[in-house]
């Protein structure tokens, strides 16, 4: 299993999104989808003298980091965040999007470490998101030698992909969650659930 199993604040969840789209407060149709790094502490200097078993290394860029991933998928139309997974650091962001596309979802967007996705098997052999159009961006270096109208779409769908950020820059700058707060991925998942759904709470008109 790649990803921790849902909890009672991932069910929470669902139940806020269902009152959000029965209030069309949700768009259908496409999705965002992003991960993003959560550090853990590497140090054994605790009761069990070992770090956290369920946390491991990754490298971005020139620099190592020991934890855990956040991934994000987010309504296209509206930034509202729909699904909140967690794996350790080390698992790839691509092994982790096809669980946050929803059932109705026929585009979604994201950066280029997703290069390839719609070429993954369980994704090319799923009768739905086979047919999912996928809006990657295109590296930096391909970016240079497109064309100027390729280029003009891939801002188009940056603007678009940009809505994904800013949940994941509450919950780190606002919220402090930039270091796990608990040792395994339950936990600390559970924590995430509760934060994105104060940030969509407190977007919602509900007067």
């Amino acid at each position: 299993m790649v990803s921790e199993q849902p909890s009672f604040t991932d069910v929470e969840g669902t139940v806020q999104n269902e009152v959000f789209d029965a209030n069309g407060w949700i768009m259908r149709g496409g999705s965002i989808v992003d991960a993003t790094i959560i550090a853990a502490p590497s140090s054994t200097k605790n009761a069990t003298g070992t770090r956290d078993p369920a946390m491991h290394q990754t490298r971005k860029g020139n620099q190592w980091y020991f934890g855990m991933k956040a991934h994000i998928g987010v309504d296209a139309g509206t930034g509202y965040v729909h699904t909140v997974t967690a794996t350790a650091a080390n698992v790839h962001d691509l092994d982790e999007a096809v669980n946050l596309v929803r059932a109705g979802d026929e585009v979604v967007y994201a950066d280029a470490g997703y290069q390839g996705a719609a070429n993954r098997p369980e994704i090319a052999g799923d009768e739905h998101l086979s047919k999912v159009a996928w809006q990657i961006a295109a590296r930096k270096g391909v970016l240079k030698t497109m064309a100027a109208p390729d280029r003009v779409a891939q801002s188009r769908q940056a603007s678009v992909r940009a809505k994904v950020e800013h949940p994941f820059l509450i919950v780190k700058r606002d919220f402090g969650f930039t270091k796990t707060r608990y040792r395994g991925l339950g936990k600390n998942l559970n924590h995430l659930h509760v934060l994105f759904a104060r940030i969509e709470r407190a977007r919602v008109p509900w007067g």
